[in-house]
């Protein structure tokens, strides 16, 4: 069974690294007692789960000395462990808190003989954490957020866990303007400058999917060149969007009403780009 371990620093970036590997198909366990992973190991191996990612933090404190032996353990018994500790500057953490907003995990805890009254601060609990998870910083690889973007974060972790990119998804939409543009469009094209088959009394009840309105716009050389214009844009910059770890880029498209050349060029987009890519090709306005 692969077995990866993220813990570290709280604000450092683990909920982020989590969510990567819970994307990728990992079962996801948060804030686990290190004394309980054997069991959650079994319990999972039984029920075929071949990846899991398990997030330690301090404030399971009087049992991660144990962690290095569990991790030991785990790997005689012939599971591939993996560890990645994520830190950040104290500078960098106060900025990410106070941003949030959110307290530290820490400042909940009173040890013996404080007052309740008198909570430690957030630097003074940054301190306690990075004393306490001092005996497995270095069970694994250390990746320092201080500077590193959300983003740059979550390509390192699916380097680092050799997590397999899922490939982007391409949408290609039709719309009508009338309608209003799609709100989850992230390029929109107007192909209203393209003559009308609507205005051809024996085009107008069909679509941009049946043959005369194809081969109408195909005998339109604005039609052809707009399609060329449009298409190098998206392959020049689709390259862009998959490094930037998106999953999917939704290209709408639209016309007056919804139903000939938007559809038309979706159908042509889509039919090229599925050469390469996964595309979905979709008409808002057709049933």
């Amino acid at each position: 069974m692969r077995i990866l371990l993220i813990t570290g620093i709280s604000g450092s970036g683990k909920s982020v690294a989590l969510n990567v590997l819970e994307d990728a198909g990992y079962y996801c366990v948060d804030n686990l007692p290190p004394p309980l992973l054997p069991a959650l190991v079994r319990t999972v191996d039984g029920e075929h789960t071949r990846c899991v990612a398990v997030a330690v933090d301090a404030r399971s404190a009087q049992s991660l000395a144990e962690l290095p032996h569990t991790v030991a353990a785990l790997r005689e018994e012939g599971h591939h462990v993996k560890v990645i500790y994520l830190t950040a500057s104290t500078h960098s953490l106060v900025a990410r808190f106070s941003e949030t907003r959110r307290s530290h995990p820490l400042s909940h805890e009173l040890r013996p003989g404080e007052n309740p009254a008198s909570r430690r601060t957030l630097i003074e609990c940054i301190l306690e954490e990075r004393e306490r998870l001092l005996p497995i910083e270095k069970l694994g690889h250390v990746i320092d957020t201080s500077e590193l973007s959300a983003n740059k974060l979550r390509a390192w972790v699916k380097e680092l866990a050799e997590v397999e990119y899922a490939p982007l998804t391409l949408f290609f939409e039709s719309f009508a303007f009338k309608h209003g543009v799609p709100l989850d469009a992230d390029f929109v094209f107007d192909v209203r400058a393209v003559p009308n088959p609507y205005y051809d009394v024996t085009l107008r009840p069909l679509n941009g999917r049946d043959a005369p309105v194809i081969a109408f716009l195909d005998a339109q050389p604005q039609a052809i060149e707009l399609l060329a214009d449009v298409r190098a844009f998206v392959a020049k910059w689709l390259p862009s969007f998959k490094k930037d770890n998106r999953s999917y880029l939704t290209v709408a498209v639209g016309c007056t009403g919804g139903q000939h050349r938007s559809v038309y060029m979706a159908e042509r987009l889509g039919a090229y780009f599925s050469d390469s890519e996964r595309v979905v090709v979709r008409h808002r306005e057709q049933p």
